[in-house]
C-alpha cells in the first residue's frame, strides 16, 4: 500500500498540482473563519460579522465570469497559466493591503478588500480547475484530484487554525496577513514551473460563443440532465450528515467545544487527506464508474457512525471513530467526484463548464441546512442520521442509470449527442435558465436588504419560490426525457 501512495507522489505533475492546490485553498479562510476571528477580537458587532459572510457567495456564482477566462488569453504564459499569475498577484496585493487595516477603524475598506480577495480567489479556482482538466489524461485524473485536494486542505489548515495561533501568540493579526501574502508566492513559483496544457482545441472566438457554446455543448449530450441531477445528489447524504455535525456533537451528545474542536477539526482533516490519497490510489485500478459507486456506498454507510453516537452513551473514542470513518469516506468520494467533473468538461471551455458544474454540486451542501434543522427538531438526531443514509440513495441510483454514458466518456474522452425530443429539451432548458435567473436576482435583493439599501423582503421571498419551482421543474423534465430516451434505446 505504501508503494501505491509513493506512486501517486512520483507522477510527473504532482509537485505542480500540490503547490497550485495550496495556493487555491490559502485565501479561503482569510475572508471567512480567520477574518471572523479577527473581527470578533476587535469587538465588531455580530450583525456586521454576519454580513461579511456574504462575500463567500463569490465561490457559488463564479460561473458567471468564468467565460471570460475561456475567451480571453493573457499576453504571457498562455491561457491557463497567464490567468493564474494575474489572479495570484492580485491576491497578494489585496492580502497585503488587508494587513494594513483595522476592523475597528477601517471596516469599509476591509469589506472592499474581502470582496476583492473572494473574487480573485474564486477566479483562481476557476483557472486551476480548468488547468487540471486540460492537463491530466483520463487515467491520471483520480490521482491528480487527490493531490490537489491534499494541497487545498493543507492550505486551509495554514490560513485557518495555524494563522489564528500565530496571530494570537506571536505576530498579531496584521503581520499574520502579511505572512499569508508571502505564502501566496508558492503559487506564483508553481505557476512558472508548471507546463502549459497542450490543447489543440480552439478557444471561443467571441464572448457570446464563450457563454452560449459551453451550455449548448453540455445540454446537447446524451443523458445531460440525468448527469446534472447526479452532480447535485451524489454527495447529498454526506452534506446532510455534515451540516449539523458540530451542533450534534456539542448539543446532541454532550461533548464540550474543546473536545469537538480537537477531534473534529484535527482528526477530521487528517482522515480527509488520507481518504483523498487512498481514493486516488484506488482510482488507478478502478474505472470512474466503479470508483464513484464504491466510494458513494462507503459515504452512505459512514453516516452510521453518527447514528451510533446518537443512540449510545457519550464516549470520545466512539466520536473519534465516527469522525475518522466519515471523513475518510468523504475524502475518497471527493476525489472521485472531482475526477467526474474533469471528465464532464470539454477542453475548449473547461473553465466555464467546470465552474458551472462545481457550483451546482454546492447546491446540496449550501441549502440542506434549513431542512436539516427542521428535520432534527421534528424527529430527533437518530432518525436524522438514518435519513442521511437514505438521502444518499437517489444519487447512487442516478449513477447506475448513467453507467453507460460515463464509461463511454472515460474511454473516448467525448460524449454521444442526443437527437430525440429536441422541443421538449428546449423547454426544460428554458425553465431551468429562468429559475437560475430568479435565484440570482433574489440573491442581489437579499444583499441589498442586508445592507439596508432596500426593503424588498416580500419580492425576495416570491423570487425564491418561483426560482426553485422553475429550476426544479426544468431539471425533472429534462431528466424524465433522458430516462425515456435511454429506456427506448435499451429496448431497441
Amino acid at each position: 500500500m505504501f508503494n501505491q501512495y509513493l506512486k501517486i507522489f512520483s507522477q510527473r505533475n504532482t509537485a505542480v498540482l500540490l503547490l497550485l492546490g495550496f495556493a487555491s485553498g490559502l485565501p479561503l479562510a482569510l475572508t471567512s473563519g480567520t477574518l471572523q476571528a479577527w473581527m470578533t477580537v476587535e469587538n465588531v458587532d455580530l450583525k456586521t460579522i454576519g454580513i461579511f459572510s456574504l462575500v463567500g457567495q463569490a465561490y457559488v456564482f463564479k460561473f458567471l465570469w468564468s467565460p471570460l477566462m475561456d475567451r480571453y488569453i493573457p499576453p504571457f504564459l498562455g491561457r491557463r497559466r497567464g490567468w493564474l499569475i494575474v489572479t495570484q498577484l492580485l491576491l497578494i496585493v489585496a492580502i497585503v493591503a488587508m494587513g494594513f487595516m483595522q476592523p475597528s477603524r477601517d471596516l469599509w475598506w476591509l469589506a472592499v478588500l474581502a470582496v476583492v480577495i473572494a473574487f480573485c480567489s474564486a477566479s483562481q479556482d476557476i483557472v486551476f480547475d480548468a488547468y487540471k482538466t486540460d492537463l491530466l489524461p483520463a487515467e491520471e485524473r483520480g490521482s491528480g484530484a487527490a493531490i490537489s485536494v491534499l494541497g487545498y486542505r493543507l492550505a486551509m489548515l495554514v490560513s485557518g487554525g495555524l494563522a489564528l495561533w500565530i496571530a494570537d501568540r506571536y505576530l498579531g493579526w496584521q503581520a499574520t496577513y502579511w505572512l499569508m501574502a508571502l505564502l501566496m508566492l508558492i503559487g506564483v513559483i508553481a505557476t512558472f514551473m508548471a507546463p502549459e496544457p497542450d490543447n489543440s482545441l480552439p478557444s471561443p472566438r467571441t464572448l457570446e460563443q464563450a457563454v452560449v457554446a459551453p451550455l449548448r455543448d453540455f445540454f446537447g449530450r446524451n443523458n445531460a440532465w440525468m448527469i446534472l441531477c447526479l452532480i447535485v445528489l451524489y454527495k447529498l447524504g454526506d452534506a446532510f450528515a455534515g451540516s449539523l455535525s458540530t451542533t450534534f456533537l456539542i448539543r446532541g451528545v454532550g461533548f464540550d467545544a474543546g473536545e469537538v474542536g480537537l477531534v473534529n477539526k484535527t482528526l477530521g482533516l487528517i482522515s480527509t487527506i488520507i481518504g483523498a490519497l487512498y481514493g486516488g490510489m484506488l482510482m488507478q485500478r478502478l474505472s470512474l464508474f466503479r470508483a464513484l459507486m464504491l466510494f458513494g456506498i462507503l459515504q452512505a454507510v459512514s453516516n452510521t457512525g453518527y447514528w451510533l453516537l446518537a443512540i449510545t452513551d457519550k464516549d470520545i473514542t466512539t466520536m473519534a471513530a465516527a469522525i475518522f470513518f466519515e471523513n475518510l469516506c468523504g475524502g475518497m468520494g471527493t476525489t472521485a467526484f472531482v475526477a467526474l467533473l474533469m471528465t464532464l468538461c470539454n477542453k475548449s471551455f473547461s473553465a466555464t463548464q467546470f465552474a458551472l458544474l462545481s457550483a451546482l454540486s454546492a447546491v446540496g451542501r449550501v441549502y440542506v441546512g434549513p431542512i436539516a434543522g427542521w428535520f432534527v427538531e421534528a424527529h430527533g438526531w437518530p432518525l436524522f442520521y438514518l435519513f442521511s443514509i437514505v438521502a444518499a440513495l437517489p444519487g447512487l441510483l442516478l449513477l447506475a442509470a448513467c453507467k453507460q454514458t460515463l464509461e463511454y466518456a472515460q474511454h473516448n474522452d467525448d460524449f454521444k449527442r442526443r437527437t430525440a425530443y429536441n422541443g421538449g429539451y428546449r423547454w426544460a432548458l428554458r425553465f431551468f435558465t429562468s429559475g437560475c435567473l430568479c435565484l440570482f436576482v433574489w440573491l442581489v435583493i437579499l444583499i441589498f436588504n442586508s445592507l439596508g439599501w432596500a426593503e424588498l423582503h416580500l419580492l425576495a421571498d416570491r423570487l425564491l419560490e418561483i426560482g426553485i419551482i422553475l429550476g426544479v421543474s426544468g431539471v425533472i423534465s429534462g431528466a424524465a426525457l433522458d430516462y425515456i430516451v435511454q429506456r427506448r434505446s435499451n429496448l431497441a
